[in-house]
Order: structure tokens, then sequence, then C-alpha cells
């Protein structure tokens, strides 16, 4: 059932009709709903994927500055066998999917002990697959004699 109303300057509402639509001509929009949200279930399912994966990339920046950090610190502490000291120091907190493929490179710089963590990004499920993409963290810390 359709209602119509028309109107006029002076008068305000003038009158009320009703329409009588036949059931055959209305559009049935029951349902619709339902297929626009499976339409869109692929695309909101693709963002998810693409923000998670942000979040690895941006979790593999801070394991790689942290981790030269700490190594870096450890090799200017240490009293002998500082690269060792360094290596052992960077990679002890990483995760294991990312401490596999990681690649510590430590030694002294003027007066400085620096340290450089070299990590690959995790595609979706760290320890799975890697990205050919690769995240340098360095470091450097003040030699202590």
């Amino acid at each position: 059932m359709t209602t119509t109303t028309t109107r006029t300057a002076r008068s305000g509402i003038r009158g009320l009709r009703t329409l009588r639509v036949p059931r055959t001509l209305r559009r049935d929009d029951r349902g619709q709903t339902a297929i626009e949200f499976l339409g869109m279930t692929p695309f909101i399912i693709l963002i998810m994927l693409v923000l998670w994966e942000c979040a690895l990339i941006g979790y593999t920046f801070s394991l790689a500055g942290n981790a030269a950090d700490v190594g870096a610190r450890k090799g200017s502490g240490a009293e002998s066998g500082a690269g060792a000291a360094c290596e052992a120091g960077a990679r002890e907190d990483l995760p294991a999917a990312w401490a596999g493929a990681a690649d510590v490179r430590c030694g002294p710089s003027g007066g400085l002990y620096e340290a450089k963590v070299r990590l690959k990004v995790p595609v979706l499920v760290p320890g799975l697959f890697d990205l050919n993409t690769h995240i340098t963290g360095e470091a450097g810390s003040p030699r202590e004699d």
C-alpha cells in the first residue's frame, strides 16, 4: 500500500489518497542485505589481511631495533668475546620465527660498539613464509674500556 499526499501553498496538506499497487508490480527486497553483505565479505577479509600484514611489518621493525640495541649493549660491556656476546644478546629475545633467518653483524666503530640486525618480514603467519623484504635495525653503544 502506497500513500501519497498533495500539498498546495495556501491550504497545506489538502488530501490524503491511498493507492493500491498489486503485489506483482512491487519489487521484492527481502534478502537484499544478506546479498550485499556476502558481496562485501571478500573485501572485508582482504582489508583485514592487509592490516594484519602491516602490523607484522611494524612488529618486525620493533624487533630489529630492539635486538640491535641489546646486542650493542652486550657487546660494549663484554670483557672478552664481544662479538659472541653481541650476537647472543641480539638473538636472545627474538621469537623463533624471526631468529632463524636473522643476520646479526657486530663490531667496534670509533668509540662505539655497533650492532646491525637484519630480519625478514613474515607473510601472515610468522614462521611459515617470509617476504623477500628485509628490515634492518642498527644501534650503537659507547665502548666500556
